[in-house]
Order: structure tokens, then sequence, then C-alpha cells
């Protein structure tokens, strides 16, 4: 009975992890999100930037995959924006993103992950001086320059739906014109409301190309200008979760269900109502606007409890905010094993 329980939960066989921005505000490093993350029985863990690893010295990172693999745990690596037109590259401290690109992939092969996490850029790529296509044309051509390398490491790039920078019909042109054979998708449920899309036509339409995953939920609302969209543990916001993972299971139960919580930020308007704001959004079609509509006009604003802090907060309240990023992260991670059925060794 209790077997055939856990094969219909809609997250049965699905790994479970999360990813170190979670709790960013804790600045640990590759050995100890590595223990904490075993000390939950998770499956897996991301190392989304090449800032959680205490060194990248080859003696280090092969003690982080020995770690790993004494823990029983999964690792997904990860680097930051490897576009070089984009806003949010830092040319000063990742130099050539070619160069960059190679970095990451070497780091990801000598801890023993098969998929590198990496986004193009943000939202703000939609309206500055070069279109966004331009960019998209420059992220394949730095994926394109490290094909070969990728393939003899064995790791795929898996490029994520970033902080508004591109829909999922962007995102999958990039991985077509790079080469699927070694370009995929790092989903995030929660960054599409930035760019008025339903999270489930994002699982959709990425579904053939999902490595990896970046999931957490969002209150969203109708506003006067538009919507509203505010980020939240699992189970506090409007997305049908059940639902989604139910089609998670279908469409790519390979891929982990790495958690990226994010908490701690008043809700952001999406201005859609307003004439200036489609100047970002030229090709987009109606019905996936519909989608996200009724999304908005059926949710509800966030009306728990939570510490927000804009600029710098002082100690008391930057200890405040360390404390609910685990707070929100362990209890999120609950609501996944417990309500969606996901993760492997917890049930074990």
């Amino acid at each position: 009975m209790a077997a055939a329980a856990a094969a219909a939960a809609p997250g049965a066989g699905i790994k479970l992890g999360f990813d170190t921005y979670s709790i960013n505000a804790w600045r640990w490093k590759d050995i100890q999100y590595l223990d904490y993350a075993a000390s939950l029985k998770l499956d897996t863990v991301q190392l989304s930037s090449l800032s959680n690893y205490e060194s990248l010295e080859p003696a280090h990172l092969a003690r982080v995959k020995d770690h790993a693999a004494r823990l029983g745990i999964e690792i997904d690596a990860g680097v930051g924006c490897i576009c070089p037109s984009s806003a949010s590259y830092n040319q000063a401290a990742q130099g050539d993103a070619v160069e960059y690109m190679l970095k990451g992939l070497r780091v990801a092969q000598a801890v023993g992950s098969k998929v590198m996490r990496c986004f193009m850029g943000s939202r703000a790529d939609r309206r500055g001086a070069l279109p966004l296509e331009a960019h998209m044309e420059n992220t394949v051509k730095v994926f394109r320059a490290v094909r070969s390398q990728a393939l003899d490491l064995g790791v795929k790039i898996a490029i994520e739906n970033h902080s508004g920078d591109m829909q999922a019909r962007e995102l999958r042109t990039i991985i077509e014109e790079a080469g699927k054979d070694f370009v995929g998708a790092c989903l995030d449920s929660g960054n599409p409301l930035w760019t008025i899309e339903d999270p489930f036509v994002t699982l959709e339409v990425l579904a053939p190309y999902v490595l990896t995953t970046h999931i957490r939920d969002t209150a969203v609302f109708e506003h006067p200008r538009g919507a509203a969209v505010q980020w939240v543990a699992l189970g506090d916001g409007s997305i049908d979760l059940v639902r989604f993972t139910e089609l998670y299971r279908r469409y790519f139960p390979h891929a982990p269900m790495q958690l990226e919580i994010i908490t701690g930020r008043k809700p952001d308007v999406v201005p859609y109502l307003e004439p200036d704001f489609w100047e970002a959004y030229p090709k987009m079609p109606a019905w996936e606007l519909a989608r996200f509509v009724a999304l908005a006009r059926s949710g509800r604003p966030f009306m728990g409890s939570m510490l927000m802090a804009e600029g710098r907060p002082g100690p008391a309240i930057r200890e405040a905010l360390k404390e609910q990023q685990k707070m929100d992260l362990e209890r999120s991670l609950e609501y996944a094993m417990k309500t969606l059925g996901v993760g492997v060794r917890w049930k074990a």
C-alpha cells in the first residue's frame, strides 16, 4: 500500500535539492553546502556560482567530488552571465566570455557534474542599446565556441530563463541554434512571471530541453497597472504546484528539482496595461498573454509574514534575513517532499 501511494505521488522518482542562491546570505562554501544537503536527506545540490567553491585548485575540486560521493549527493555546477554584450556581464571579473565558459566547464567536470548552469542576462537587455536578438546571437556564438570542449568533458550547458531576460520561446531558439547535443535548459519557474509568462507555458515550451531546474512559488495577482508578482516559499503562492509537478514528472523526470527559494522582496509590478511596456515584447503571441492574465485574475497577494529589507540593512536585520532564508528553504523542501512527493533519499 505504501509503495503504491509513493508511486502515485506527483513527484515520485524526481531527485530533490536546492540551488545555493537560496541561502546565499550564509556565505557558505562547497563542503558546507554538501553537508547541509546531506543533513536534510537531499539528493542534489546546485553549486550555481564559481564563488561557491573554497578554491578552484584541482586538489580541492577533487576533494569536493569525493566528499559528495561519500554523502551520496549529486552536484549540478554553474556559472553566471555568459553573454559578453549583456548589461549583466562583468568584464573586469570574468574576462573573455569563452574563457569564462571553459573555466566553468572544467570545474563542473572536476566535481563530477554532468550539467553546468548559466544565464544570458536580465530584463535590462530587453530595453538596452542593442536589441535582444543581438544578445541572443552573441550567446549562441559563445556556446558554439566551446562545443568541442563541452562534448569532450561530458558536461552539458543548461541556460536559464533568467530575471526577465527571455521568454521560453526565445530561450528555445538559443538552444536549437547553438546545438541540442550539448545545450539545454535550466527551467526557472519564478522568472517567467517577470516576462508576463505563465510558468506552465515555460514548462510546455522547454520540456524537451530541460536538464536541471530552479523551482519556487510566486504570488501573482491583478494590479491597477497590470499585475504584481512576489516570490514566496512553496505552497504560499498562486502556482498549482501539484499539477506542475505532475507535468514535470511526465516530461523530464531525469532533471533534479532544485529549489531556488527567494523571499524577502516586495511585490514587483508588471505594467502590461501601459503601452510603453510592450516595446520590450513586440513578438509575444496574444494566447500567451491570455494565459498570464488568467493566472493573475485567479491569484491573490501573499498575506503571510515575511521580513523585507531594501538598501543596506543593519546587522540585526541581516541576521534575521539569514534565518528567514533557511526557514523558507527548509519549509519549501518539506512541502516538496510531503505534498509533492519529490525526493528519493528522504523516503528510504
